[in-house]
């Protein structure tokens, strides 16, 4: 019997996550291997020694460890909502805004205290100009979306999926605060995405896993033990 790809993951790594979301939408079965991040297992660094997750290791012994590479491979095999669908061009731009400049202010407004080297000590004024920065990109999506349920249209698209782990990252930053901003479609967009059965089934909670034992099998035929 051919072996499972073997992914190592973190559950709330927005990375991690959006690699499960094509896995689990795909079909694809793979062994999970969840890991602690201060204790990463040797297994993993010597698939990939750049030691961040997602990696992705296949029955052939390929290392595949970017998230949107993994999220290609997934839909490549079995795309059933059309994810690869939308124009090219405009898929890579989109996520290339999220992955830079945004991802960029979502790490100083989350975790300001670890950027000290970048301000003059003012955590709270250094986070705030990093979420307006960050809120003026969230403003162009949410216009984007307007008229639209989706990122590229009617439909959900890769853009959507690899998109949606950060702005609920953000989000959750300051709940109160995003969700009192004036961005309807944004809040819309990402209510129905917390709501739906595919975030459920990729959020379950699972032990860290050991040598010599096996991982989880993913996705979960029955719904996981979740806590968001």
């Amino acid at each position: 019997m051919t072996p499972l790809p073997i992914l190592y993951s973190f559950r709330r790594c927005p990375y991690a996550m959006r690699a499960r979301l094509a896995i689990a939408v795909s079909g694809q079965r793979c062994e999970l291997r969840e890991i602690v991040l201060r204790n990463k297992p040797p297994e993993m660094l010597a698939a990939s020694p750049k030691a961040t997750v997602p990696v992705l290791v296949l029955a052939d012994g390929q290392v595949i460890d970017q998230s949107l590479d993994i999220m290609r491979w997934a839909l490549q095999q079995h795309d059933p909502e059309g994810w690869l669908a939308a124009d090219r061009a405009t898929l890579d731009s989109l996520i290339a805004a999220n992955d830079g400049p945004f991802k960029r202010d979502l790490d100083r407004y989350k975790y300001p205290n670890r950027y000290a080297a970048e301000h003059a000590g003012d955590d709270k004024a250094f986070a705030e100009a990093h979420r307006s920065s960050a809120a003026r990109w969230l403003m162009e999506l949410d216009a984007r979306l307007n008229g639209h349920g989706w990122l590229c249209g009617a439909s959900v698209s890769l853009a959507d999926m690899a998109i949606l782990p950060f702005v609920r990252q953000f989000a959750h930053t300051d709940a109160a605060w995003f969700a009192a901003q004036p961005w309807p479609n944004l809040l819309a967009w990402l209510a129905r995405w917390e709501a739906g059965p595919l975030l459920v089934r990729v959020m379950g909670k699972y032990p860290p896993w050991q040598a010599g034992l096996a991982g989880v099998e993913f996705p979960p035929i029955a719904p996981p033990p979740t806590e968001f």
